[in-house]
């Protein structure tokens, strides 16, 4: 039987592998890379380098393809049949890669951002082979640093406070509105900013973007006071880099 390894890898520090992924990382004979782009190099480059640095004179094989573009300027009703649309073309390319280059005993592995278990498709897209039945094989789960742990880390705060409740959620939701009942929201990934229509209101942001990695910016306060600079700072890394991964909490004052 095939066995996949599903390595959460850390928000971009080299250093946020634990023993566990190490130690997965040394039992896989074929790692499965799927390459971004020119403009997004440097997530595969990493990887590269954690395996050349923990599987030193490996006899380990790279399997390597290329990611499906996404839609994503759908919105409204749209947008769920678009991320739908992708996945199915991203679990297409990943069963080519398990059928064609996993022999029927050998390990494979997907090195995930941060923590598979947090915002990410890959599980649901292994589920989803096996539920089609063409391809055989069992899977486990190392977990990672998510950019969550790593973003109230870097602000040394807690996730969440005594006896209160903490919600992860997305810009699109938060720009529906607050979520009600919790003082502490997470927002992953927010494209639109939705931060800026709480404006107004008494809360402090915690950001962060490429969290991790050299080209980390953090940014906290009032969000009255700080909303404007993360719109500058964003808006001048994403021209920088040409791609933005960022992070923020939202907290109630009391």
């Amino acid at each position: 039987m095939r066995t996949i390894h599903v390595i959460g890898i850390g928000a971009g520090d080299p250093d946020h592998l634990t023993l566990q992924a190490v130690k997965a990382m040394r039992a896989t004979d074929v790692f499965f890379l799927l390459d971004k782009g020119e403009v997004k190099a440097d997530l595969t480059d990493l990887r590269r380098a954690m395996l050349a640095e923990h599987l030193p004179g490996g006899s380990y094989r790279v399997a390597e393809a290329r990611d499906p573009e996404r839609d994503r300027r759908a919105g409204g009703t749209a947008y769920a049949p678009a991320v739908d649309d992708w996945r199915s073309r991203r679990a297409a390319i990943y069963e080519a890669l398990i059928a064609e280059e996993l022999g029927s005993d050998e390990t494979g592995a997907f090195l995930v951002w941060g923590d598979p278990s947090l915002y990410d498709s890959t599980l649901g897209i292994l589920d989803e082979i096996l539920e089609q039945g063409r391809t055989e094989f069992t899977y486990e789960v190392v977990p990672g640093i998510s950019s969550v742990s790593a973003l109230v880390a870097k602000h040394r705060t807690g996730l969440n406070r005594v006896a209160r409740p903490v919600q992860i959620t997305t810009g699109r939701r938060l720009a529906e509105g607050f979520p009600e009942g919790v003082d502490d929201v997470v927002v992953m990934l927010d494209a639109h900013q939705s931060f800026r229509a709480y404006a107004e209101e008494d809360l402090e942001i915690f950001w962060g973007a490429y969290l991790g990695t050299p080209d980390e910016i953090l940014v906290s306060g009032p969000i009255a006071e700080a909303g404007p600079r993360i719109e500058e700072l964003r808006a001048k890394a994403r021209e920088r880099k040409g791609w933005i991964m960022d992070t923020y909490l939202l907290r109630r004052q009391d």
